[in-house]
């Protein structure tokens, strides 16, 4: 009897021991999710504080291209009011778009292109938005890791038990894969 509740014991603790593993597991990929989502918002910040800068530099000689200026400072309050990852990340799809707007438009006046602080300013949101797609890779990269924790054995029966749910990729805009038309005047 002493043998089999020695057995028991250990079976008990290899059990217990997996059970946390598992959940310490789960908490190590969440908090990786959640600091790689800051990692995003943080090359976003960088974006939105470049933006006023492009758009005053801009504005001056386009005058004319009102709505494009608006989209993007109502995208950007958008951003600024957003609460949860998924808003966050709507709202930056907003802004997005609206500089692919401001790109097209920037294009139409080739006169633009000599100005140096707008040349500067362009090359920084360039780099930035290098920088926002290699984190937007990575934060899907440990969401597809994570999420893939969760669906399989044992996973799909243990993480609910431990309050873990699967977690949202970053995706493109609707209509990203579809290039925006430049027109060069000449």
């Amino acid at each position: 009897m002493n043998k089999s509740l020695i057995v028991l014991l250990v079976i008990a603790l290899l059990i217990g021991g997996y059970f946390w593993s598992f959940y310490n597991g789960l908490v190590k990929q969440d908090q990786g999710i959640a600091g790689q989502w800051a990692q995003v918002e943080n090359q976003f910040q960088r974006r939105y504080d470049l933006i006023p800068n492009l758009v005053n530099s801009v504005q001056g000689a386009m005058s004319q291209e009102q709505k494009v200026f608006s989209d993007i400072t109502a995208a950007r309050t958008k951003y600024a009011g957003a609460q949860t990852t998924d808003q966050k990340a709507a709202a930056a799809t907003e802004v997005e778009s609206a500089l692919g707007r401001l790109l097209v438009v920037m294009e139409n006046y080739p006169q633009l292109k000599s100005i140096e602080t707008v040349q500067t300013l362009m090359a920084q949101l360039e780099g930035t938005e290098n920088r926002i797609a290699v984190e937007r890779g990575r934060f899907n990269e440990l969401t597809r890791d994570y999420n893939t924790r969760l669906t399989q054995v044992p996973g799909k029966w243990l993480a609910p038990m431990f309050g873990f749910s699967a977690k949202t990729y970053f995706e493109a805009a609707a209509g990203a894969a579809t290039a925006p038309e430049v027109k060069l005047n000449q």
